[in-house]
Protein backbone atom coordinates (compact mmCIF):
# COMPACT_ATOMS: atom_id res chain seq x y z
CA UNK A 1 0.00 0.00 0.00
CA UNK A 2 1.08 3.57 -0.60
CA UNK A 3 1.98 5.81 2.29
CA UNK A 4 -1.07 7.55 3.65
CA UNK A 5 -3.42 4.78 2.63
CA UNK A 6 -5.82 3.63 5.31
CA UNK A 7 -5.28 -0.13 5.54
CA UNK A 8 -8.14 -0.92 7.89
CA UNK A 9 -10.23 -3.84 6.80
CA UNK A 10 -13.22 -2.73 4.68
CA UNK A 11 -15.55 -4.08 7.38
CA UNK A 12 -14.17 -1.63 9.97
CA UNK A 13 -15.91 1.76 10.24
CA UNK A 14 -13.82 4.91 10.31
CA UNK A 15 -12.18 5.77 13.59
CA UNK A 16 -14.63 7.66 15.76
CA UNK A 17 -17.46 6.59 13.46
CA UNK A 18 -20.88 5.81 14.78
CA UNK A 19 -22.78 2.59 14.26
CA UNK A 20 -22.12 1.15 10.82
CA UNK A 21 -24.54 1.92 8.00
CA UNK A 22 -25.65 -1.55 6.91
CA UNK A 23 -27.65 -0.56 3.82
CA UNK A 24 -26.80 -2.32 0.54
CA UNK A 25 -24.43 -0.81 -2.01
CA UNK A 26 -22.87 -1.57 -5.38
CA UNK A 27 -19.21 -1.21 -6.30
CA UNK A 28 -17.84 0.54 -9.41
CA UNK A 29 -14.28 -0.55 -10.22
CA UNK A 30 -11.94 1.39 -12.49
CA UNK A 31 -8.22 1.44 -13.31
CA UNK A 32 -6.34 3.30 -10.57
CA UNK A 33 -5.08 6.15 -12.78
CA UNK A 34 -8.58 7.07 -13.98
CA UNK A 35 -10.03 6.49 -10.53
CA UNK A 36 -7.52 8.77 -8.81
CA UNK A 37 -8.25 11.52 -11.35
CA UNK A 38 -11.99 11.03 -10.72
CA UNK A 39 -11.47 11.28 -6.94
CA UNK A 40 -9.64 14.60 -7.45
CA UNK A 41 -12.42 15.89 -9.71
CA UNK A 42 -15.13 14.89 -7.25
CA UNK A 43 -13.27 16.45 -4.31
CA UNK A 44 -12.66 19.75 -6.17
CA UNK A 45 -16.35 20.56 -6.45
CA UNK A 46 -18.05 23.21 -4.35
CA UNK A 47 -19.31 20.39 -2.17
CA UNK A 48 -17.08 17.29 -2.21
CA UNK A 49 -19.11 14.46 -3.71
CA UNK A 50 -17.09 11.30 -3.19
CA UNK A 51 -17.96 8.54 -0.76
CA UNK A 52 -15.75 5.67 0.41
CA UNK A 53 -13.17 4.42 -2.10
CA UNK A 54 -11.33 1.09 -1.93
CA UNK A 55 -7.86 0.28 -3.25
CA UNK A 56 -8.10 -3.20 -4.71
CA UNK A 57 -5.36 -5.78 -5.12
CA UNK A 58 -1.94 -4.30 -5.86
CA UNK A 59 -3.43 -0.80 -5.96
CA UNK A 60 -4.07 -1.02 -9.70
CA UNK A 61 -7.85 -0.74 -9.28
CA UNK A 62 -10.10 1.61 -7.32
CA UNK A 63 -13.60 0.76 -6.14
CA UNK A 64 -16.24 3.42 -5.51
CA UNK A 65 -19.19 2.54 -3.29
CA UNK A 66 -22.40 3.62 -5.05
CA UNK A 67 -26.12 3.16 -4.28
CA UNK A 68 -27.76 -0.23 -4.81
CA UNK A 69 -29.25 -0.72 -8.27
CA UNK A 70 -26.41 1.13 -10.00
CA UNK A 71 -25.06 -2.16 -11.42
CA UNK A 72 -28.33 -2.69 -13.32
CA UNK A 73 -27.76 0.41 -15.47
CA UNK A 74 -24.00 1.05 -15.40
CA UNK A 75 -22.46 1.27 -18.88
CA UNK A 76 -19.28 3.33 -18.58
CA UNK A 77 -16.52 1.91 -20.83
CA UNK A 78 -13.39 0.80 -18.99
CA UNK A 79 -15.21 0.21 -15.72
CA UNK A 80 -17.42 -2.41 -14.12
CA UNK A 81 -20.18 -2.24 -11.56
CA UNK A 82 -21.22 -5.16 -9.41
CA UNK A 83 -23.66 -5.72 -6.60
CA UNK A 84 -21.32 -5.58 -3.64
CA UNK A 85 -23.27 -6.16 -0.46
CA UNK A 86 -23.33 -3.78 2.47
CA UNK A 87 -21.97 -0.27 3.07
CA UNK A 88 -19.14 0.55 5.47
CA UNK A 89 -19.26 -1.64 8.52
CA UNK A 90 -20.60 -4.31 6.21
CA UNK A 91 -18.72 -3.11 3.13
CA UNK A 92 -17.66 -5.62 0.50
CA UNK A 93 -15.20 -8.02 2.09
CA UNK A 94 -12.77 -8.15 -0.81
CA UNK A 95 -9.45 -9.82 -0.03
CA UNK A 96 -6.47 -7.54 -0.56
CA UNK A 97 -8.31 -4.23 -0.22
CA UNK A 98 -7.80 -1.15 1.89
CA UNK A 99 -9.45 2.25 2.09
CA UNK A 100 -8.16 5.12 -0.03
CA UNK A 101 -11.03 7.18 1.41
CA UNK A 102 -12.49 5.45 4.45
CA UNK A 103 -16.17 5.63 5.31
CA UNK A 104 -17.15 8.72 7.24
CA UNK A 105 -19.78 9.16 9.89
CA UNK A 106 -22.56 9.85 7.37
CA UNK A 107 -22.36 6.55 5.52
CA UNK A 108 -22.82 8.32 2.19
CA UNK A 109 -21.81 6.76 -1.10
CA UNK A 110 -20.80 8.37 -4.41
CA UNK A 111 -23.62 9.54 -6.66
CA UNK A 112 -23.47 7.46 -9.87
CA UNK A 113 -24.23 10.40 -12.20
CA UNK A 114 -21.47 12.49 -10.63
CA UNK A 115 -19.07 9.53 -10.78
CA UNK A 116 -19.91 8.95 -14.45
CA UNK A 117 -19.18 12.61 -15.26
CA UNK A 118 -15.93 12.55 -13.25
CA UNK A 119 -14.78 9.33 -14.97
CA UNK A 120 -15.54 10.84 -18.39
CA UNK A 121 -13.57 13.98 -17.51
CA UNK A 122 -10.73 11.87 -16.10
CA UNK A 123 -10.55 9.82 -19.32
CA UNK A 124 -10.31 13.04 -21.37
CA UNK A 125 -7.56 14.42 -19.11
CA UNK A 126 -5.58 11.19 -19.34
CA UNK A 127 -5.96 11.05 -23.13
CA UNK A 128 -4.77 14.66 -23.43
CA UNK A 129 -1.80 14.02 -21.12
CA UNK A 130 -0.83 10.93 -23.09
CA UNK A 131 -1.20 12.74 -26.44
CA UNK A 132 -4.12 10.59 -27.59
CA UNK A 133 -6.78 12.04 -29.82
Amino acid sequence: MNAGTDTREPRTPAAGGQAADRRPCDLVTVPARQGLEAVDILRRGAEPAVGPVLLVGRCDTLGFLVPPGTADRWDVPGSACTTAGRRPGGAPAVAGTGWLLPPGDGGSVTDPAMLRAALDEAARLIAAADGSH
